[in-house]
């Protein structure tokens, strides 16, 4: 019986080369604990660009947008269509 065998561990060590064609950034080990605001400065270009595989959530976004900014503009058309046809209608029975 082998017991030096059943008393180690069995662990195996790996280090990864490349996720989906992309290396990984190596681990930075600093001695100050970073807080969650400085995980921000990592987004640099990525705010400013829309990456291309969510186009279909900005066109269904863009859409509901639209929606309802022409919603808003005819519910603004009706109500100035009203006062003008009311403003019309007070002048008609007192002017």
């Amino acid at each position: 019986m082998n017991t030096t065998r059943s008393q180690e561990s069995n662990e195996i060590e790996v280090e990864v080369l490349e996720i989906d064609g992309v290396t990984p950034m190596a681990a930075k080990e600093s001695a100050q604990p970073q807080g969650d605001w400085q995980d921000w400065r990592q987004w640099g270009g990525r705010v400013r660009r829309l990456d291309s595989r969510w186009w279909p959530l900005w066109v269904f976004l863009g859409l509901i947008a639209l929606v309802l900014m022409l919603t808003v503009g005819l519910v603004f058309a009706a109500i100035f269509l009203i006062f003008r046809i009311c403003l019309k209608i007070i002048r008609a029975i007192f002017g």
